[in-house]
């Protein structure tokens, strides 16, 4: 009988680049399940253990840990060894003092980089549904599968800080001109640029930014843009 969330398994030279294992060392390696995520631009907790932070050496160490109940995901235990991790995530693990947020950079899709406690809390989120329920309510979705009820002013693609694990608006960071944006995906991921103009989408093109990056100008698709603000980013992401 098949799985409805398909395949547990993947074959390594399938893997994306980010997850950093070796191709040729044995033919399979564990798959990320569908949930928060899109499985391409996501890493399973076994792998970011094992292979991204290398805190374990293999598999079973990485079992032993995860059933255990020592990886927290944006404040809750997460037990699974395929549990997709994803952008912006704040990974926590016991007897560990570090803790890890992912992040895009310029070399890779996604990256774990060390904050500080105080922010552990606190996360940037796209948002990338807003829909009118009962009673005149508005539901807002999140690129990391999140929704929230809120009375909050935002619209599809802009960014909110919010609380975690407890799911609070705590800003609003709008995509306008003006403000800076970080590439999450494509040839430019992990850069900061300032958005010169938003070019709203047609039938065939989509909504796209023109961003500057240094001394030049690119046009890019703003669903792949997250905006950060106009000055300082309100939380570490580098």
């Amino acid at each position: 009988m098949v799985s409805i969330s398909g395949s547990k398994k993947l074959k390594r030279q399938m893997a994306p680049q980010f997850w950093g294992i070796a191709r040729k060392d044995k033919r399979f390696v564990i798959n990320v399940k569908p949930g928060p995520h899109k499985r391409s631009h996501a890493i399973p907790t076994a792998v970011f253990l094992r292979d991204m932070l290398k805190i374990v050496t293999s598999l079973r160490e990485a079992k032993a840990s995860i059933y255990s109940g020592k990886v927290k995901v944006d404040g809750v235990v997460r037990k699974s060894l395929h549990h997709a991790i994803g952008l912006m995530d704040v990974v926590e693990l016991e007897n560990v003092s570090d803790i890890y947020r992912l992040v895009p950079t310029e070399e890779k899709l996604l990256k774990p980089i060390k904050i500080n406690e105080s922010e552990k809390s606190k996360k940037l989120v796209r948002v990338t549904t807003k829909t009118t329920i009962g009673k005149g309510q508005t539901q807002i979705g999140f690129h990391d599968g999140r929704s929230i009820i809120s009375d909050s002013k935002v619209n599809v693609g802009d960014t909110c800080l919010i609380q975690i694990p407890d799911v609070k608006i705590l800003e609003t960071i709008k995509l306008e001109v003006g403000s800076h944006g970080l590439v999450t995906r494509g040839n430019n991921t992990g850069r900061i640029g300032k958005i010169e103009t938003i070019e709203a989408g047609t039938f065939i093109l989509p909504k796209r930014v023109i961003l500057s990056l240094d001394e030049r100008k690119i046009e890019i698709p703003a669903d792949i843009i997250m905006s950060i603000g106009k000055g300082e980013p309100v939380i570490q992401i580098k």
